[in-house]
């Protein structure tokens, strides 16, 4: 008689909490998100601050019309994380126009603990709760970090755009809620 082998535990989700990112918010996403590393896959470099500040205005907007929005992320100390959450597809001349685009962008310092899956998690909870019907996550395809969390999400490839970016190409991962 064989007995078959135990998997190891899995670790607990990070305790996660998304809330509407403020004014201040702006600043701190700024300055998290300066570094090439983080930016890898969005331009490589920081956007400019003021770049921020519309993008939390806008969240802000987002939230109020329709329920849900780019929350910033943080941890059980209040730390900010960076964002995820769900808004519109932003662009009109490529990907999946229409549709709500799920996402998530972390700090540094942020990554390999869990934060973006167990973020995101809350995010579709929220979004079914919306009554949105499905979602869709834009991934640069060399960006393996983002796929395996969507991947973990339960989504699925469904197609593939070329971006305005030169030699970018990006995977449209969908999942029905």
């Amino acid at each position: 008689m064989s007995i078959a082998p135990v998997p190891p535990p899995t670790a607990p989700a990070p305790a996660v909490r998304l809330r509407v990112p403020t004014d201040e918010d702006a600043l701190i996403w700024h300055r998290i998100f300066d570094d090439p590393e983080v930016m890898e896959f969005h331009g490589g470099r920081s956007a400019e601050f003021s770049v921020y500040e519309e993008l939390t205005a806008r969240q802000r907007r987002h939230d109020a019309e329709l329920g849900f929005c780019l929350w910033t992320l943080t941890d059980e100390d209040g730390t900010v994380l960076g964002f995820t959450g769900a808004q519109p597809w932003p662009h009109s001349h490529y990907g999946p126009v229409g549709a709500i685009e799920i996402g998530w962008r972390l700090g540094r310092s942020a990554w390999g603990r869990g934060y973006a899956t167990a973020a995101a998690r809350t995010t579709l909870e929220r979004l079914r709760a919306a009554g949105v019907p499905d979602v869709v996550a834009m991934i640069d395809s060399r960006n393996a970090r983002s796929i395996a969390v969507a991947q973990r999400l339960g989504m699925r490839l469904a197609e593939t755009f070329t971006t305005p970016r030169p030699g970018q190409e990006a995977c449209c991962y969908r999942l029905e809620l």
